[in-house]
């Protein structure tokens, strides 16, 4: 006799929501500006708990210090990841229209060298046909 649907163990996994997605950490200028200050006034031995404490790693630390050192407060505040666009977008589209360009004028000198072939063969037919080897 099979049981019923109340009497049978709950077997569903419920996710937990908190891992369920993870995002990309922002850190705010204020935070880094503070865990920059905090990290410079910790003695022999105490960074490295620090850092577990704050979950972050120590080349953040370095790159905090270094844009810091470089364009100071500002330096701080929110960037986009990733390497910065050498090229606008405008002169992307003007290279990919070169491209395309050079690619259809290749096409087009293809297209002409063919004709001219087949203008060539058409003319040695037409000598064929008509007997005469001038």
């Amino acid at each position: 006799m099979s049981k019923s649907a109340s009497e049978l163990p709950n077997s569903q996994i419920m996710p937990e929501p908190s891992l369920e997605k993870r995002t990309r950490r922002q850190f705010t200028r204020d935070y880094k500006l503070r865990i920059i200050t905090e990290a410079d006034a910790c003695k022999h031995g105490e960074l490295g708990a620090m850092l577990r404490r704050e979950k972050l790693y120590s080349n953040q630390l370095a790159d905090w210090r270094r844009e810091y050192a470089e364009h100071g407060v500002a330096g701080l505040s929110k960037s986009a990841p990733g390497p910065t666009a050498s090229k606008t977008p405008e002169q992307r589209k003007i290279e990919q229209l070169i491209k395309e360009k050079a690619g259809l004028v290749r096409k087009l000198e293809i297209a002409n060298d063919c004709l001219e072939l087949q203008k060539k063969a058409l003319s040695m037919l037409d000598r064929l046909r008509n007997g005469s080897d001038v």
